[in-house]
């Protein structure tokens, strides 16, 4: 508790790191909007498309983590950067923050098309077929029924709708903080008593698996929880080697 009142009277100015992923963010969001309208969609180009696409690149890894698909979007992402990552960056020092942040972003792009892979495996092997049925003929796949139509469309996302945002990097910030300061209260609405950092970092490990197994919202949860993973195990790593700051659950 001491150590994170100690940091916010020490932060004066937003660090410079957590400043330029804000500005970075920011600027190829404006970017987007600017390109849509010369008929050039960036999210399409820099998003992180399927790796069985056509459209998948390399370096749309890196590129991803910096595109967003609306205003609420950009929004809540850099707004959690600014309140968490200011203080990561003042514990830890500007390089060792923007690794952390850029390799988990990496991990929770890396998890998400894996994960799309052995969900999709079946329904991708299967989509040449569904061509041959009528467009309204009921097709049953791993206990999931839809019409031919439906299934050629979900096919179809799955090629040609990328994987954009920050979350996936904003969510390892969210674990490093509660790692290093697992009993400073938080307020999360609606909630209405405080919640330690490391009940809330768990409640939502927690609900993003149910999420990602059941839900059907076009959010990538395997995302949020691939940055959630990379950020644990390089933290633990860093402490094993005596280099990181902080405290155990």
């Amino acid at each position: 508790m001491r150590n994170f009142y100690k940091v916010n009277v020490e932060m004066n100015n937003t660090p410079t790191v957590t400043k330029n992923l804000i500005i970075i963010n920011a600027l190829c969001f404006f970017a987007a909007i600017v390109g849509e309208k010369y008929g050039i969609d960036l999210n399409d180009v820099l998003g992180l498309h399927y790796f069985e696409s056509e459209k998948f690149r390399l370096y749309q890894l890196f590129t991803y983590m910096f595109m967003h698909s609306g205003f609420e979007h950009i929004f809540f992402n850099m707004f959690a950067v600014w309140m968490f990552g200011r203080i990561l960056e003042t514990v830890w020092g500007p390089q060792r923050f923007l690794f952390y942040y850029i390799l988990c972003g990496l991990g929770a792009g890396l998890i998400q098309e894996v994960t799309q892979y052995f969900e999709f495996m079946p329904l991708m092997a299967d989509a040449a077929q569904f061509a041959s049925y009528p467009a309204d003929a009921v097709i049953p796949i791993n206990g999931a029924s839809r019409t031919a139509s439906a299934w050629l469309a979900l096919c179809q996302q799955i090629i040609s709708v990328p994987t954009v945002g920050a979350s996936g990097a904003v969510y390892a910030v969210l674990m490093a903080f509660a790692m290093i300061f697992p009993n400073q209260e938080m307020f999360i609405f609606p909630l209405p008593m405080p919640i330690k950092a490391k009940w809330v970092i768990i409640g939502y490990f927690v609900i993003e698996i149910y999420l990602g197994l059941t839900g059907n919202d076009g959010i990538a949860h395997f995302a949020h929880l691939g940055g959630m993973i990379f950020g644990f195990f390089l933290i633990m790593y860093w402490r094993k080697k005596g280099t990181q700051h902080g405290r155990y659950f």
